[in-house]
């Protein structure tokens, strides 16, 4: 019976995570939960799967979650060390890192620094602190398995395979909701229209960044500190049907791909059971249904996101850390209905162009980063 932690627990992740741990009770059960405010969810998580450790967001809300729950056997944490001590529980098996944005990056450190499989879906995490991870699960002895479909796929195709025969390995994005609309009519995209994901179901952040294709730039650096890969060897394309998760090509001529429906509770039943494969909790993967599989370049007219993800991908030290700060909050004046669609490129732009690049060696470092970016950031909008 393997133990498992889910950080994010009431976000799309988690919750598909705890669906697959419901379905197979007999090798999995929950320990530990963290959550931000999604207090009346979160309690029938803990009511349902009784782990012995939750943290939640602020104080306020783990007084309420301790008059709801009135069970003292569950210890109620909150704040930043509440969910890290979640993520070292010494009890932990596995943790699954789903808190979106750089919030998850001291939880997924915590629980690096303990040692346990880390089943990681906060792609941030590995964007700002990359090679300070690796560095620490070197030290741990710490097992690192992608749960991002792309990164699943890319782990699954580099199984049992020698890493200096890889050639390429390209991630494919859906092109999101506005892959075929004209550049021109994207100046008027609505909020609820960018939140009409053709063929994923995820929160509304990772949402927003699918719609621009930042996402997919995020990944590339994420890739890059996974896989131990250098800039010229990572590519994208746009794969409307979204079965096709990643391609590997190796030097020899060959590609690898990894197939799949288009659902995350695939890549979170492989990561929970690795090196062994359970049975599917979906309907097998019917090509003759799908028919076609169209693959298209990027175009960076319409997607420009995407040359600033990979300028940053290729310069490192402290640009990927502030071109994800300045993403946060371009996306969040988006969804508070501040920006237009097309002015989160022009935030993130402006202000990832005035940052000064810098070495970026421990985690007090990848902060300073953050916060100063953010704040320019806020800082811009104000004077827009």
């Amino acid at each position: 019976m393997k133990k498992v932690t889910i950080l994010g627990s009431t976000g799309s992740i988690g919750r598909n995570t705890l669906e697959v741990i419901d379905r197979f009770k007999s090798k999995f059960t929950v320990v530990g939960l963290a959550a931000g405010r999604n207090i009346p969810l979160l309690q029938e998580q803990v009511s349902r799967f009784k782990p012995q450790i939750v943290s939640v967001e602020r104080e306020e809300e783990a007084e309420r979650l301790r008059k709801l729950v009135r069970d003292n056997s569950v210890t109620i944490l909150s704040g930043e060390e509440g969910a890290e001590e979640v993520a070292r529980y010494s009890e932990n098996d596995i943790v699954i890192s789903a808190i979106t944005g750089i919030r998850g990056l001291k939880p997924t450190l915590a629980a690096v620094r303990s040692g346990k499989r880390l089943a990681l879906a906060n792609k941030e995490s590995m964007v700002a602190a990359g090679a300070l991870i690796q560095e620490v699960a070197r030290t741990t002895g710490a097992e690192i398995i992608p749960v991002d479909s792309e990164h699943s796929g890319v782990f699954q195709c580099l199984m049992k395979e020698r890493r200096e025969g890889v050639k390429k390995v390209i991630l494919t994005a859906s092109g999101g909701p506005f892959f075929r609309t004209p550049l021109e009519e994207m100046k008027d995209i609505t909020l609820e229209e960018a939140l009409e994901h053709p063929r994923w179901k995820m929160g509304r952040k990772v949402t927003i960044d699918s719609a621009t294709l930042m996402n997919k730039g995020l990944e590339l650096i994420e890739a890059r500190w996974l896989f131990g890969l250098h800039p010229q060897e990572l590519d994208i394309l746009i794969h409307p049907q979204s079965i096709v998760h990643s391609l590997v090509e190796w030097r020899d001529g060959s590609v690898l791909a990894q197939l799949s429906p288009t659902d995350m509770k695939i890549p979170i039943l492989f990561a929970l059971n690795y090196p062994h494969r359970e049975e599917s909790v979906l309907p097998s993967l019917n090509l003759c249904e799908v028919k076609t599989l169209e693959f298209y370049e990027v175009d960076g007219k319409k997607f420009p996101l995407i040359s600033l993800a990979r300028q940053a991908l290729e310069e490192g030290d402290s640009v990927p850390v502030a071109l994800n700060a300045a993403n946060e909050v371009a996306v969040q004046a988006f969804l508070d209905k501040r920006i237009k669609f097309l002015d989160i490129h022009d935030i993130v732009a402006r202000v990832v162009g005035d940052h000064q690049k810098r070495e970026v060696l421990s985690l007090r470092d990848i902060f300073d980063v953050d916060r100063e970016t953010r704040q320019k950031g806020w800082n811009f909008l104000e004077q827009r």
